[in-house]
């Protein structure tokens, strides 16, 4: 495959990622047996969106699927063909009370400006006198005697106008009418709207200019009365420039509150960045006229038509599906940030929309069971339930899941039988799995061996461990060099659950063993050859310590006597290592884990770093817990640590089926750190029994989605209450009051009423008050979630919220 550098994942460091029937080029990832191609035609997937519908104008149901709306939302809403419900769009509707909050104070102004204007509020002008001479006005009137006088009732009412509206701004809900108004829509209507009201206000100060004859706002005339007061003459206007320049000052300080609410800055930089684009590409001749999505507008933009037009017609001849769209998409996103314009035409009209296909071959998953929509980034989990709870933007929405939410790590908890794999995991498997056709997202799953999470072609490695036919192995040391980063990620597999003293005593025994053992052999070594050591075997440590006998391997003998001294004590870490590892030194994982040297087909998890692959770790179904959880654990310490290295531009995501047994002190704070290095987990729990109690708290704050199934447990809710705290709400306490009568009329009235009714006169008192509550309480998660729903609460990576709502699963 030709991919100009790009994607081109022969020969790294990590080793290439399997192509089916094509040997790789280096030992680490063996070749996948062949097999048949998928006969599934592109675009033609049982899961695939445009499937519903008929072809539209553009002839092609996948180019109309493209060209839906997808309008920006809430986080967690399924955005294709969003549309904010009719409620919600009341909402936000001008209430007449915002109305009637901007008519009252404009009219109550006009009606003070009138009487300002008529001379006839009192005291009108007794601050005037105070502050001018008395000279200038006749005796114990404000009649002018020259032009002083004259030019100080000008500006006097200049300065009045000023604080008028000042106050009819302060007081009116101005803010309101114009956030609705204005600020709110969208660019350029915005803009445009902004400067009406800008003309409109210039008509109103310089009306001259326009050839009107009305009166003007008192601004100009003020200001040039002021001018004529502080220098005592009228000629110093003889100057044009003055003159002008006074005029020219005023309009710009009338367009400057509408060039701020206009947003002009913002759209003249883009305008001009945009111009600067279409200047830098070479054929600029033909104007972009359709900003569908389907016709490429952003090729065209940057004077790629003819890329655009072979993409164009790919999608109406039905040759390309979503996932072609995106790859390309996020190809030509990655080839303009990096100035490689001419590479991605070229390949774009070699290849197709077969440019920069995934290393396995692979454009679509066979047999996809969800509703995705990769421009969105999205996968459909089910719709938000209505209800007083829930925003009435969420009401009735789909449910929806990204790389923008799984980022920061989603925890799922609820009973055997809730739906956890069926709804949640399979779905975002699926999702991520496409993700990584598209080439922005790795994904590794872990489950139990026989979990429905796909069939294997749909990923690039299956790793069935204690299984003879799986044609991968797992390396546990992760393809690391060095042996102190192979001992943290061993000790936290084999005593992580120990707690963090423990955790650090078995690294340092590991590290006294690790790295003696590969300044000898030049390699880590296998499982069972580390638990001899770790058992303190003589024969072991004999033959290691002659293996450094030379004289540049002292350093490494030290840490070897070191850990032959503390082998067998009562504090010894390595007995308990050592017990661990008799769950993986087993027959039946006689063959795994690098310990077959001849035939040695290790998977490292550095892999994802490189390579948006797609993994599945399949462990053994029964006998074998404390393995299982012991891989786990693994795994989950693997991840973190490749997660952390540099120069990874692509997604990665780490899927638990079950986490029982991986969550540990070290693992809550890896989860915590994923957050910034474009990574996150998915942890699913039949119980947050599972979990040690001290660090219940700690993992309800690294993650930020957090998923209550239903059937959980009231220990169970009561940790996600606690964790989505309480808010504020309004109720009602209405009391009732039996009416006791004084006169004799009323009581035989109320008798009479009481033989009739059967019931007292009573009146009633209504209390209105806010009291903090919790969103859901422990109770309420436990018994009030029908079957088939969850709670779910999200947190983006920008750092947005959607609160906890309910979720109809099956929706």
């Amino acid at each position: 495959m030709e991919s100009d550098g790009m994607r081109d994942t022969r020969g790294t460091g990590t080793g290439p990622v399997p192509r089916p029937a094509v040997p790789p080029q280096g030992p680490a990832v063996p070749p996948r047996p062949p097999r048949a191609p998928d006969a599934t035609p592109v675009g033609a997937s049982p899961g695939y969106p445009p499937q519903s519908g008929q072809p539209g104008q553009s002839g092609s149901p996948v180019a109309d699927w493209l060209d839906d709306p997808r309008p920006a939302a809430e986080p967690g809403i399924w955005r294709h063909r969003y549309r904010l419900p009719k409620a919600a769009r009341q909402e936000q509707r001008l209430a007449p009370v915002t109305v009637v909050g901007f008519l009252v104070p404009l009219v109550a102004g006009l009606l003070l400006w009138s009487l300002w204007k008529h001379g006839s509020i009192p005291y009108q002008w007794a601050v005037l006198r105070l502050l001018t001479p008395s000279d200038w006005w006749w005796g114990g009137t404000t009649s002018p005697k020259g032009y002083q006088g004259a030019e100080a009732i000008t500006v006097a009412g200049g300065v009045f106008f000023a604080i008028l509206v000042y106050a009819m701004a302060r007081l009116g809900s101005w803010a309101d009418i114009i956030r609705h108004l204005v600020t709110g829509r969208p660019q350029p209507g915005r803009a445009l709207i902004a400067a009406l009201g800008a003309l409109a206000t210039l008509v109103l100060v310089f009306p001259s200019s326009f050839g009107l004859g009305w009166d003007a706002l008192p601004v100009q005339d003020p200001l040039f009365s002021l001018i004529v007061l502080i220098t005592g003459d009228y000629t110093v206007f003889a100057s044009p420039t003055l003159t002008y320049g006074l005029c020219v000052l005023i309009t710009l300080l009338v367009l400057w509150p509408f060039a701020r609410v206009g947003g002009w800055w913002t759209l003249v930089k883009d305008a001009v960045a945009a111009r600067e684009r279409a200047k830098s590409a070479d054929d600029t001749t033909r104007p972009v006229t359709d900003r569908k999505p389907s016709q490429w507008p952003d090729l065209r933009e940057a004077g790629q038509h003819q890329a655009a037009d072979v993409l164009t017609a790919a999608l109406r001849a039905g040759q390309m599906n979503d996932v072609d769209c995106a790859r390309i998409d996020g190809m030509w996103t990655v080839s303009r940030a990096e100035a490689r314009i001419p590479s991605f035409t070229a390949t774009v009209l070699r290849d197709g929309a077969a440019a920069w296909t995934h290393p396995s071959g692979q454009r679509d998953l066979p047999g996809r069971e969800g509703r995705h929509d990769l421009p969105a980034g999205q996968v459909r989990i089910g719709r938000w339930a209505q209800g007083e709870r829930t925003p009435l933007a969420y009401g009735g929405a789909g449910a929806a899941l990204g790389p923008e939410t799984l980022a920061t790590s989603l925890l799922a908890v609820g009973p055997s039988g809730s739906g956890k794999t069926r709804h949640l995991v399979r779905p975002v498997v699926e999702s991520l799995g496409l993700h990584a056709l598209a080439g922005r997202c790795a994904v590794v799953v872990v489950c139990a061996a026989g979990t429905q999470l796909g069939p294997d072609s749909a990923y690039d490695v299956v790793v069935r461990l204690g299984d003879p036919a799986s044609v991968y192995d797992l390396d546990p040391y992760a393809e690391t060099q060095d042996p102190d980063e192979a001992a943290t990620l061993l000790a936290e597999a084999l005593a992580g659950d120990l707690g963090t003293r423990g955790g650090s005593r078995a690294v340092t025994a590991l590290s006294q063993l690790l790295g003696p053992y590969r300044a000898a052999y030049g390699r880590f070594p296998t499982l069972p050859v580390l638990r001899e050591l770790l058992e303190g075997e003589p024969a072991a440590l004999n033959a290691l310590r002659a293996a450094l006998d030379s004289e540049e391997h002292s350093a490494m003998r030290r840490e070897l006597d070191a850990r032959a001294r503390h082998a067998g004590g009562r504090d010894d870490p390595g007995t308990l290592l050592a017990d661990r590892l008799a769950a993986l030194d087993r027959p039946a994982f006689a063959g795994f884990f690098g310990a077959d040297e001849r035939h040695a087909r290790p998977f490292s998890l550095r892999a994802v770093v490189s390579h948006p692959v797609r993994v599945r770790v399949d462990l053994p179904e029964r006998g074998y817990e404390e393995a299982a959880r012991i891989v786990t654990r693994l795994v989950l310490a693997q991840f973190d640590a490749v997660a952390s290295a540099g120069g990874r531009s692509h997604f990665a995501c780490l899927v638990l089926d079950d986490a029982a047994g991986a969550v540990t002190s070290e693992s809550v704070r890896r989860v915590q750190r994923l957050r910034s290095r474009n990574a996150g987990v998915v942890l699913a729990l039949r119980t947050v029994g599972e979990v040690p109690e001290a660090l219940h708290g700690p993992l309800y704050a690294a993650v930020g989605c957090r998923m209550a199934f239903s059937g959980v447990t009231t220990w169970d809710g009561g940790r996600f209450a606690e964790a989505w705290g309480t808010q504020w709400v309004e109720t009602k306490d209405v009391a009732q009051h039996t009416v006791f009568a004084d006169q004799p009329m009323t009581r035989l009235i109320h008798s009479l009423r009481k033989l009739v009714t059967g019931k007292a006169v009573t009146t009633e008192a209504v209390t209105v008050r806010q009291v903090e509550r919790e969103r859901w309480s422990a109770s309420e998660l436990a018994h009030a979630v029908p079957p088939g729903h969850a709670v779910l609460s999200l947190t983006t990576v920008r750092g947005e919220h959607a609160p906890p709502l309910l979720v109809d699963l099956r929706g």
